[in-house]
């Protein structure tokens, strides 16, 4: 009897398993011909994205998501209108561009140091600061250095829920793996590194998309031919290519643009 009671466990192990794995593979509903999304951005609002990056995104037509901060997007505030001129998306990526003070250069403006209060207020006045110096409003948000915390110990709180209050969407930094539409909490949604990848990585990353039919969101810092936090104009040359004669399936549009078709199709 134990034996049989054993036999019956595995069985239904068995069947659990199977609509888990159903469960996980469920399509989510992308536009016409689609099976994933890929969002491009950039993080800091550093010159290079408007001297180097959009006239590349430009030349293939492709529009990107860039959370800036206010202070380091006036030394190029004429190329920063261009952008939005362009149909690039401009998000909030804090007033102060705070992190954990585990960082020395973090450390006079260190999370540690924050309430949710302060937080909140840094938030608005980057997006009242970027509306002021741009015509346009914030809708996104990408979290400094992808820390979600304020205080330190046990006061330690998380300020996600700030973000699901003020904007459609977080972006983290150096995440692991794509988003599940169907799922993701997009108040933080991962962002995978571009930085000082090559093309074959990022095809890899995109292949592993198209399979799991995931929103691949790719992050980066400054755009050139080298340097530190450098997403590489050689790797986005071949990018743009490959995406034109062998990405018909994939839906490319900024973060704000997909992160709204999310939340209506679950709606729906």
């Amino acid at each position: 009897m134990k034996k049989q009671n054993f036999y019956i466990f595995i069985i239904l192990i068995s069947i659990s398993q199977i609509f888990d794995i159903k469960s996980q593979n469920k399509s989510f509903n992308w536009p016409t011909g689609k099976t994933m999304g890929l969002s491009l951005s950039w993080d800091d609002g550093r010159s290079s994205q408007v001297t180097i990056g959009t006239p590349i995104l430009d030349k293939y037509g492709i529009k990107a998501t860039f959370y800036v901060i206010p202070s380091a997007i006036k030394a190029q505030l004429l190329g920063w209108k261009k952008a939005v001129t362009s149909g690039h998306e401009i998000a909030n990526h804090s007033l102060t561009h705070p992190c954990t003070g585990n960082f020395a250069w973090s450390r006079n403006n260190a999370l540690e140091d924050f309430s949710l209060q302060k937080m909140e207020e840094n938030l608005l006045t980057a997006n009242s600061n970027i509306e002021t110096m741009l015509g346009i409003k914030m809708t996104e948000f990408a979290y400094p250095c992808g820390q979600t915390f304020v205080g330190k110990g046990q006061y330690t709180q998380s300020y996600v829920p700030l973000i699901a209050k003020n904007f459609n969407s977080g972006r983290l930094w150096l995440s692991e793996a794509p988003n599940d539409p169907g799922y993701c909490d997009l108040a933080q949604i991962t962002g995978i590194e571009m930085d000082n990848t090559n093309f074959d990585e990022i095809l890899k990353l995109i292949e592993t998309s198209r399979k799991s039919n995931s929103w691949l969101v790719l992050a980066g810092h400054d755009i050139g031919k080298e340097g530190i936090q450098t997403t590489k104009t050689e790797m986005l040359e071949k990018l743009f290519i490959y995406l034109k004669n062998h990405g018909k399936d994939i839906w490319v549009a900024p973060v704000g643009e997909i992160s709204k078709y999310i939340l209506k199709t679950r709606a729906i």
